[in-house]
């Protein structure tokens, strides 16, 4: 059986999200061009970023249906990543809230998809 190691996020304008990406990861793109930008996480899964205009086949789809998910250890790293991303100006859409599943934070990237950030030990 296969398992799924690559995302790519459809984006309209990659040069902006590849920026902003590339400040959240902490990370340079291993590939950058200017429809699609790709990035190789220390997870190994690959993250890619695609211009929305330039999708085979085209997309109607956009951001917000769905989340990319950073899972912490504990409370205090949901805390100190929400400080952290709240000070670089990225828009928080959920304050660190305890949930049925786990204390967590909900932020958007420029195109609207949604970042979470829990520990699901932290409920």
């Amino acid at each position: 059986m296969t398992s799924p190691n690559y995302i790519i996020l459809y984006v309209d304008n990659p040069t902006v999200s590849t920026h902003f990406y590339a400040h959240l990861l902490e990370k340079s793109p291993v590939h950058n061009s200017p429809t699609f930008s790709l990035f190789a996480l220390d997870s190994g899964l690959k993250f890619g970023l695609w211009a929305k205009h330039e999708v085979e086949p085209a997309t109607g789809m956009s951001g917000g249906g769905s989340e990319l998910v950073f899972s912490v250890a504990d409370r205090d790293a949901v805390d100190a990543m929400h400080a952290d991303w709240a000070r670089r100006g990225i828009i928080i859409a959920q304050t660190p809230t305890v949930m049925d599943f786990g204390y967590t934070f909900t932020a958007v990237d420029p195109d609207g998809h949604r970042l979470r950030v829990c520990s699901l030990s932290a409920a």
